[in-house]
């Protein structure tokens, strides 16, 4: 039996990963979850699987040494998969000093951790000493890349590091730890870059799931700057397959890019999630009477916004044979759907100290 170590499964990403793998495998895996609980950790996400006799929780902070060797001491770990991060950019423009906490400290927790407990102490190569199949896999992003020209390009995984927030350099310093670890050490592991996922399960400071909740509410929509900025768009059940692909078909020591060839501007997803929640929403529901492009607002744009990205998935498609399954508005409808469904997760995730957030974020710009 398969033994998996996800960091941040209580997150958007990884609790989604965490369901695949239970889906995919069955009773065939065991999957421990360390998950500090911060604001975007929501034990919710995984309610229907925590008491599922191959499943353990642990509340633990990934640069606690002591709680994760503990993991290790405990459990014959097979594979990590590193999930856990700070990851929204604004908040990173507030409180850098918290994304190189966890991003880059964190990291390099993880990776000591898992050295120590799968490093052979002899054998023919002295960097290279390790138990056989054991994998840890980084999960990073396209935002280490740095920005795109509006008129054409691709990020490959020999693009350039080039990041410009405090998230994304944050990002790019752990990706080359792992990257270090790989070269000094022959450490077995391997490195994701994936575009903007959405999907359910996602806390509603990023630009999907805040659209959607404001939208049925009749709120304003804040769009930033004049919402033409780019990104590729990943429904987030694709890139948990790609994971799971790399986990078990990619060789050691490669980088992937992991993205959709699903370029949107900010403002085609604004009016694309208003335009399904009115196919979505019965006439007779009181909420589709206010949904109109009027609740778009142009605010302030954000410091150091990127542009554009935009990933080549070639590598892992021709390596691997992965390509996104989810045609973006077939995503899109699939997210509301979710979201109209689960309404209880969405009022309790939006209560407290998120509005104190939203305030602080979008309470104080400027309209344009």
């Amino acid at each position: 039996m398969r033994t998996y170590l996800v960091t941040g499964g209580c997150g958007f990403i990884g609790s989604n990963f965490i369901h695949h793998l239970f889906n995919t495998y069955g009773e065939d895996i065991r999957v421990v979850n360390i998950d500090a609980l911060t604001y975007a950790g929501n034990p919710e996400n995984l309610k229907d699987i925590e008491t599922r006799p191959g499943y353990r929780f642990v509340k633990a902070d990934i640069c606690d040494k002591d709680a994760v060797r503990k993991v290790f001491s405990e459990e014959d770990v097979d594979v990590v998969v590193h999930f856990a991060a700070e990851s929204h950019v604004d908040r990173s423009i507030l409180h850098p000093e918290l994304f190189v906490k966890t991003n880059v400290l964190g990291t390099a927790n993880m990776l000591n951790c898992a050295k120590e407990a799968w490093q052979l102490e002899e054998g023919p190569d002295p960097l290279g000493n390790f138990r056989e199949g054991k994998r840890f896999l980084h999960v990073s992003t396209d935002e280490v890349y740095g920005s795109l020209p509006e008129d054409g390009g691709f990020f490959y995984e020999t693009t350039p590091y080039a990041p410009h927030s405090p998230y994304s350099a944050s990002k790019a310093s752990s990706d080359f730890l792992v990257k270090a670890y790989m070269d000094t050490y022959h450490f077995p592991a391997n490195i994701t870059n994936c575009s903007n996922n959405y999907g359910p399960y996602q806390f509603p400071e990023k630009l999907i799931p805040l659209m959607i909740n404001n939208a049925l509410k009749g709120e304003k929509l804040p769009v930033y700057g004049d919402g033409k900025n780019v990104r590729d768009w990943l429904y987030v059940e694709d890139h948990c397959r790609a994971i799971d692909l790399v986990i078990n078909k990619a060789k050691l020591y490669e980088t992937y890019n992991v993205g959709g060839h699903n370029e949107k501007q900010n403002i085609e997803i604004v009016k694309t999630i208003i335009d399904v929640l009115r196919e979505e929403l019965p006439d007779s529901d009181p909420r589709k009477a206010g949904l109109s492009y009027d609740l778009i607002t142009y605010v302030e744009d954000r410091k150091g916004h990127d542009r554009r990205y935009a990933i080549a998935p070639d590598k892992i498609h021709k390596d691997l044979g992965w390509l996104p399954e989810t045609a973006f508005k077939e995503g899109i409808r699939k997210t509301v759907q979710w979201y109209f469904d689960h309404q209880d997760w969405m009022d309790h995730i939006t209560s407290g100290n998120y509005m104190n957030y939203y305030k602080d974020m979008y309470g104080n710009r400027k309209e344009i």
